[in-house]
């Protein structure tokens, strides 16, 4: 039997997964760091705490699995996109790891926006201008902070240092490349004008690979901790955005990914690189002639773990006393309520909005509250805001790449017969939940399979995901959601000028709070 581990590097964690030749998995650890959030908009990582975890994951699987020499094929990465460290001459850290959901280079993104340079690099990128990317957060470095401006000498993301310090060398894969809006997704390359505008220099960014590039020769030091021999090859992978749609089998054309976990994303590969005229979506590259067209939420389950803690706060007491999990209880009260919530709408834009507006600014906003409503409305127009947003980027989606045949859907929502529903009835499509739970890391896997040669395409990912669950659309339900659904995407357009100044108004006030604390 021959073996592959697939590593993904998550915002919070690092889940690291034993994959067999056939696609099962055999082996699994998830090891947590922390999300630093010391000030407003910032979200930061250590490199450190994500490095050790990466080993400590390893060592636990490889430890508990017990293989015999030459079964393990090798290890091959996913990673979340837009994280930038700044490191000096000797590689060493210079910053923490600014992860995508940081936000403090806003005015750095409205500027590109406003100015029109925005949509001159999306079109050669395929990436919306945000504070998420790699590109305007250097230009923040550049003018925040120069000190550490000054003293850098690479710029890159967490991958690329974890491979440093295993192997010794800085490479960057096309899909981890391609989100930092600084790689010209047409000439695969560094793009001029992204780094004239960011203030960086080729020699100061990572030489560009596939992503199947192999690294081999690790540091000695770290293969013995782990416990594997230092010439097992370790698969560069890509990021975890298309990779997620690898592992659902959602590459073929007209199959969409929908995922929702803390956060969420709708994804379809094509061919070739396709851009938006309203730049709305994201171009990925994947591998050779498989670009994944999509778009990222901020907000997926994190929206529902606010309405659990801060709205419904008896239910979560209630629930601890049953020994109940408090989504379920949630959930099953959200049942209670038809279709549409009683005419109640949320926008659930809780922490800004990437796809389909790209407004850090965004905020939540419930809309339609009559003295009718209770919280089991509130939950379920909860619920629906999201899946709402998540429909606007599939329209966003066909206008670019055409109507989807067939939607994959995972994510820990999957868990949720109402909300898998709820994805049928809004979407009007049939929605299938795959078999396999880390769908992320099977990409990984995979990926990594067809680099190792184990199998012969990268679409024979089929014969390693089955379905565990189907969901037609309920007609009734389907036809609430579209006199609704007009009526969201008007009110998230028309509240756009009005979120500028209530993010403006909330970051004073914080700033004025935390002076006082000083």
């Amino acid at each position: 039997m021959e073996y592959v581990i697939g590593l993904d590097i998550g915002t919070t964690s690092t889940k690291t997964v034993l994959y067999d030749e056939a696609g099962k998995v055999r082996g699994y650890s998830n090891d947590l760091y922390n999300l630093y959030q010391d000030t407003p908009d910032m979200a930061e990582e250590d490199p450190e705490e994500i490095f050790s975890a990466i080993i400590s994951g390893l060592s636990k699987v490889i430890e508990k699995a017990d293989l015999k020499p030459g079964e393990l094929k090798g290890v091959s990465y996913s990673c979340a996109m837009h994280s930038l460290i700044c490191l000096d001459e000797n590689h060493k850290p210079l910053t923490r790891a600014i992860t995508w959901a940081d936000n403090r280079a806003v005015n750095y993104a409205d500027e590109l926006k406003n100015n029109g340079i925005g949509m001159e690099l999306y079109k050669k990128t395929g990436v919306p201008v945000h504070p998420m990317t790699p590109l305007t957060k250097i230009m923040w470095i550049r003018n925040e902070r120069p000190e550490i401006y000054k003293k850098t000498r690479y710029f890159v993301g967490i991958k690329e240092y974890v491979n440093y310090k295993l192997f010794g060398t800085l490479k960057e894969d096309y899909s981890i490349a391609n989100a930092t809006a600084l790689f010209n997704i047409f000439n695969m390359d560094w793009d001029d004008q992204a780094m004239s505008v960011a203030g960086v220099t080729r020699d100061q960014l990572p030489e560009l690979v596939d992503t199947t590039y192999q690294f081999q020769g690790m540091n000695e030091r770290y293969a013995n901790m782990i416990g594997i021999d230092k010439d097992i090859p370790f698969v560069i992978g890509a990021s975890d955005g298309p990779l997620a749609n690898l592992g659902v089998d959602a590459i073929k054309p007209g199959v969409v990914a929908v995922t929702i976990g803390t956060s969420g994303a709708v994804r379809i590969v094509s061919d070739k690189p396709r851009i938006d005229p309203k730049a709305r979506v994201f171009c990925y590259y994947l591998a050779k002639d498989m670009w994944v067209i999509g778009g990222p939420v901020n907000n997926g389950g994190i929206v529902f773990r606010w309405i659990r803690d801060q709205i419904c706060l008896p239910e979560k007491v209630t629930a601890e006393e049953m020994h109940v999990d408090a989504y379920d209880l949630l959930t099953n009260i959200a049942s209670s309520v038809p279709a549409g919530s009683d005419g109640l709408i949320f926008l659930p834009f809780l922490g800004g909005e990437r796809a389909p507006i790209w407004d850090a600014d965004a905020r939540g906003t419930f809309f339609g509250l009559t003295r009718q409503h209770t919280r089991a409305n509130m939950i379920r127009a909860a619920l629906e805001g999201i899946v709402y947003n998540l429909y606007t980027v599939m329209l966003a989606l066909s206008e670019v790449v055409g109507e989807p045949t067939k939607i994959q859907a995972t994510g820990g929502f999957a868990r949720s017969e109402l909300w898998r529903q709820m994805l049928a009835d809004v979407f009007e499509q049939d929605v299938n939940i795959p078999e396999s739970v880390e769908g992320t890391a099977l990409g990984a896997a995979v990926l990594g399979m067809y680099s190792f040669k184990m199998i012969d395409s990268l679409y024979d990912v089929e014969k390693f995901v089955g379905v565990t669950n189907t969901h037609k659309p309920n007609p009734e339900n389907y036809k609430a959601y579209r006199e609704l659904i007009p009526i969201y995407i008007r009110l998230s357009r028309a509240l756009k000028p009005e979120y500028k100044n209530i993010a403006t108004f909330q970051r004073q006030s914080e700033n004025e709070q935390d002076d006082e604390q000083k």
